[in-house]
């Protein structure tokens, strides 16, 4: 009988058709029929021990066997195809396979029999690789333990960029990116590229117990991510997190994230980039190149395993992409002004005191209480000065002020005396339009409702003679200390007669009698 285990280690070690004819080991027709044999099967050495050439012969050229073996063969790769599909075992197979047996008039193998030789064929072709996990069942992610270190180009400075990796455990088709820190908006971003990556989502998510992924995991009940949550229901998938303590549970992520870790940062080890943009570009490159690296243990590559057995059993993705959001809470203070980190925003001022929900997306900043949304705003992507505030948030005493104009807020004035118009003209005049004078005439109006027209007035002239630029922090600080009711003559500090820029200096007359002089 010809050798097929020599053929094949032969094979693995790179020897030719015609090296093995010269060698004696098989003629070249031969030898090519098996190379082909075993690329169309998956068969590649090391083969197990107790597999015979025999055993190996009946799986490359089975035609020789039909008529001598009294049982059909079942169709293993087909058997291999359907086990990956949800709820299908080999006994529902076994009983397919006998059905079409009898139907043809020929004998099947027994149920033992059955599973016997299909997991023997398993073997032989590795396939038992493949099916440790269902295609498109889930998507493993985590965070690399190393880093990738980046440069300020002026600086000198260093700062970490911290890899996420997201695997597929089936075909262990890898997705991964670098971001600047491991906060919740890089965490959902990160899952939707990879999802596009894959194009498609997984029946699974699996990630490990960071606080972006739970909040709680106790073996009596686990507490998602709100943010985290939001994402997997719109892409229909459900979070798994891995047991802690429980490495097993993620042992494609880890190993992936270890062969990540290998192929992608160490591989940059004698690199030095300037900007997280350059990491990424660099981390796309390396993770192509692992993705197509040829297995070692079975033909293919993650790619190749990815396209045949897996991206037909992903989820299909939304028609438009998840917009990550980030989730906390917060209690409403007096100013029913709230913050996204940057920026303030208002709320309905019946919420002071009351502790709400905020929903912040790279364009949006939503107010929720008890579930119902209370206020939403266009997120301001620069730092402002004022806040973004709405007319129906405000109380009715507060919403006049914001309905004046510039001849609302000099008439107003006019009222008042000729120093709280000189204080409003400079609040309309001093800035680019009168617009920009709008929010401290406001206020000015307010300290008018809380102290009388006469204590108002002498609080501008009092802040116009400090001088000639008067402030609402001024003129408030003026009333709160009653500064307004002194006399006249003391709005200004006069300078001491007997003083200069040396402090002060007596005169002759001081020194006679060698004391106070009176």
């Amino acid at each position: 009988m010809t050798d097929y285990r020599k053929i094949l280690m032969l094979r693995s070690k790179k020897c030719s058709q015609r090296e093995m004819e010269r060698n004696k080991v098989a003629s070249r027709e031969t030898s090519k029929a098996v190379f082909e044999a075993a690329d169309r099967l998956g068969i590649c050495w090391p083969i197990d021990d107790d597999i015979t050439n025999a055993d190996l012969e009946r799986m490359f050229f089975p035609d020789k066997y039909k008529n001598v073996c009294l049982y059909v063969e079942p169709d293993y790769p087909y058997i291999h195809r359907e086990l990956a599909k949800p709820g299908v075992t080999l006994t529902l197979l076994w009983e397919e396979y006998c059905r079409k047996c009898y139907e043809s008039g020929r004998t099947p193998y027994t149920s033992t029999q059955f599973g016997d030789k299909y997991r023997r064929w398993a073997r032989i072709t590795k396939a038992t690789m493949r099916i440790q996990h269902k295609p498109g069942d889930a998507i493993q992610v985590d965070w690399a333990g190393d880093t990738v270190p980046v440069y300020d180009s002026v600086t000198g400075a260093q700062s970490a960029a911290y890899l996420f990796v997201a695997v597929l455990p089936c075909s262990c088709y890898v997705y991964a990116e670098a971001c600047d820190n491991m906060k919740t908006e890089n965490w959902l971003n990160c899952h939707i590229h990879a999802f596009n990556y894959f194009g498609g989502a997984a029946r699974l998510l699996i990630p490990d117990n960071c606080k972006t992924a739970t909040v709680s995991n106790t073996r009596y009940e686990t507490v998602l991510n709100r943010s985290y949550q939001e994402l997997a229901d719109y892409y229909n998938t459900a979070i798994v997190p891995a047991r802690v303590r429980r490495p097993k549970d993620k042992s494609s992520a880890e190993a992936s994230v270890r062969f990540a870790e290998t192929w992608i940062i160490a591989a940059l080890r004698d690199r030095k980039f300037f900007s997280l943009n350059e990491v990424n570009e660099a981390v796309a490159e390396k993770l192509e190149e692992l993705n197509s690296r040829e297995f070692k243990q079975r033909p293919g590559t993650r790619r190749s395993a990815y396209l045949e057995e897996e991206q037909a059993y992903m989820l299909p993705l939304p028609a438009a992409p998840f917009e990550a959001a980030v989730w906390s809470v917060a209690k409403v203070p007096n100013d029913y002004l709230i913050s996204d980190g940057k920026n303030k925003y208002s709320v309905p001022y019946n919420l002071i005191g009351e502790k709400v929900d905020i929903r912040v997306t790279k364009n949006l900043v939503e107010v929720y209480y008890h579930g119902s949304r209370v206020a939403s705003h266009r997120r301001l992507q620069t730092l402002q000065h004022d806040p973004l505030v709405k007319l129906e948030h405000m109380p009715e005493s507060h919403q006049k002020y914001m309905t004046c104009n510039e001849d609302d807020f000099r008439v107003w004035a006019m009222s008042v005396g000729p120093m709280a118009e000189r204080v409003v003209t400079f609040f309309l005049e001093s800035g680019k339009a009168p617009e920009q004078g709008y929010k401290a005439c406001a206020s000015l109006m307010k300290l008018g409702e809380r102290y009388s027209k006469e204590r108002l007035e002498m609080a501008c002239m009092r802040a116009l003679a400090y001088g000639t630029t008067p402030s609402i922090r001024n003129i408030n600080s003026i009333l709160k200390s009653r500064l307004d009711i002194k006399p006249k003559d003391s709005a200004v500090k006069k300078p001491l007669q007997n003083s200069n820029r040396y402090g002060i200096t007596r005169g002759a007359a001081y020194f006679k009698k060698g004391g106070d002089h009176e």
